[in-house]
């Protein structure tokens, strides 16, 4: 029997995945990391992005995050992010029409607190829009 790892991914509203996998990749702000069992302990913030579930016999899965923390045990991965939703139901318009109207506050900054704002709706739209081009460009294979 393959060894396993537990992982939870939960957000503010609710739990989005629970369930064992074989490796669990993330994305922390130092990069990508890979999570297998027995994992030594970690504790990282996440930036917005994309988190992979490999399960044994099955589809990987895909969620997105909006960020967070991750914690790791040697038996246990914890995703908890601001928002989290499984990568299928993310909105490819809804993204896009928040990723302009960023860059526009951007270019039109009329305070440092709006470009702060503008700034971070930009990465997360970004994050989005990446994580949907990475699901179809599996599915084209």
């Amino acid at each position: 029997m393959a060894m396993t790892i537990h992982v939870d991914i939960v957000s503010a509203e609710a739990e989005i995945f629970s369930g064992q996998a074989n490796m669990v990749f993330a994305p922390a702000e130092m990069g990508e990391v890979g999570i297998a069992p027995r994992h030594t302990a970690l504790l990282t913030r996440l930036k917005p992005g994309e988190v992979r579930v490999q399960m044994e016999g099955q589809e990987e899965q895909f969620f997105y995050v909006s960020g967070g923390i991750l914690e790791v045990q040697p038996h246990v991965v914890t995703v908890l992010a601001d928002t989290a939703l499984r990568a299928k139901d993310l909105d490819e318009a809804a993204a896009l029409r928040v990723k302009e109207r960023a860059e526009k506050a951007m270019r039109d900054k009329t305070s440092d607190f709006d470009y702060a704002r503008a700034q971070a709706e930009l990465a997360e739209a970004v994050a989005q829009l990446s994580t949907i081009k990475k699901i179809r460009e599996r599915a084209g294979r």
